[in-house]
């Protein structure tokens, strides 16, 4: 006798039901898995950190990303091949295989310059560009010309969460000045001072030997060429030797000009000079605004005040409350004087009489 087609599907149900729930609690019963981090991911974040690969800061679609170049990243593993040592299993790839698999996994993403024409009076395009877009063609690695940028978010020092806590303590530092002891005050001035001075005087004077080597020489030269760069490291900040000049000499026609105008701004300044009264003049009113600044206290604030008060006088007090008298007080004063005029005025007419 056969059974039911609906019995058997009922029964299938139940059966499958019965080894999914048995699945469910042995699968409870076992222990979590660790959740073990992508060998490719801590490759990415130490070759990331590392100083040894060349890096720049760029502006790609609206988003500032660190950058490298497909050149640097072949040299790098050439010169540091104990980074293989991370991806474990995968250590015996080549560089390209690596770079292709960061690839991949979206660590890193192929760019290219926005500009790829040269600008008049250069003759090649700029090393590192500040100006980049995402390269359409193919996502895959490229020694010549490519620039690859990270797009995973480097993890911060503790040097920099320490700097994060202590911005808030130097801002209310910098807000309580007024109440530092007169020898603080004098410390933290002579000190920003100090290093105002020096950073001037460092600019001027890269500046003029920038200007006497193009003009004399024709030559382009900056020393301490990243002392203003935005993104730089301690090290390549304080460099003290220029890059090499790749771009055309200027014309003699421009330098006889500039020469002829640098000539006049010299003469105007010593023609404008102040003389010597009126430099002491100057010196004594900044110095008095120094000296304000410097003594200034709450309690010289509050004395301040309490000087600029007049004087209270008793006598001036009464008279001020007695003219501050109520307007019915004053008319039955002049009703009782014209009641005594009157009868002044009635006795001497009975005397007459």
């Amino acid at each position: 006798m056969k059974k039911p087609v609906g019995a058997e599907k009922k029964r299938v149900k139940r059966s499958s039901g019965s080894s999914s729930s048995a699945v469910r609690d042995s699968g409870s019963d076992a222990p979590p898995r660790k959740v073990v981090k992508d060998t490719f991911q801590l490759f990415a974040e130490k070759v990331r950190d590392h100083k040894g690969l060349e890096s720049r800061w760029a502006v790609m679609e609206q988003a500032r990303v660190e950058y490298f170049r497909g050149k640097d990243f072949v040299s790098f593993m050439k010169n540091n091949p104990e980074f293989k040592e991370i991806l474990e299993e995968d250590k015996d790839l080549d560089t390209e295989d690596i770079a292709n698999v960061l690839l991949g996994k979206n660590l890193l993403v192929r760019c290219d310059r926005v500009t790829k024409t040269l600008r008049p009076g250069k003759k090649k395009l700029s090393t590192w560009p500040a100006h980049l877009e995402i390269f359409r063609d193919d996502q895959a690695f490229s020694e010549t010309d490519a620039f690859f940028a990270w797009t995973f978010e480097k993890r911060h020092p503790l040097w920099q969460t320490l700097l994060s806590f202590f911005w808030p303590v130097l801002t209310l530092a910098i807000c309580l000045f007024p109440v530092y002891p007169h020898r603080c005050k004098l410390i933290v001035l002579y000190s920003c001072a100090g290093i105002l001075l020096m950073i001037l005087s460092l600019l001027f004077v890269r500046a003029v030997a920038y200007g006497s080597m193009w003009i004399l020489l024709g030559k382009r030269v900056w020393f301490f060429p990243n002392i203003l760069a935005e993104e730089a490291t301690l090290k390549e900040l304080f460099r003290f030797w220029p890059k090499k000049d790749e771009e055309e000499p200027p014309k003699w026609t421009s330098r006889l000009f500039y020469t002829g105008v640098a000539v006049v701004v010299v003469m105007l300044l010593r023609h404008h000079a102040p003389d010597e009264a009126a430099r002491a003049r100057y010196q004594r009113r900044m110095s008095n605004i120094i000296d304000d600044v410097l003594e200034w206290s709450p309690k010289l604030a509050l004395s301040g005040l309490m000087e600029n008060q007049p004087p209270v006088n008793i006598t001036d007090a009464a008279n001020n409350s007695s003219d501050a008298a109520s307007p019915d007080q004053t008319e039955e004063a002049d009703l009782d004087e014209s009641q005594e005029e009157e009868a002044e005025g009635w006795t001497n007419s009975d005397i007459k009489t």
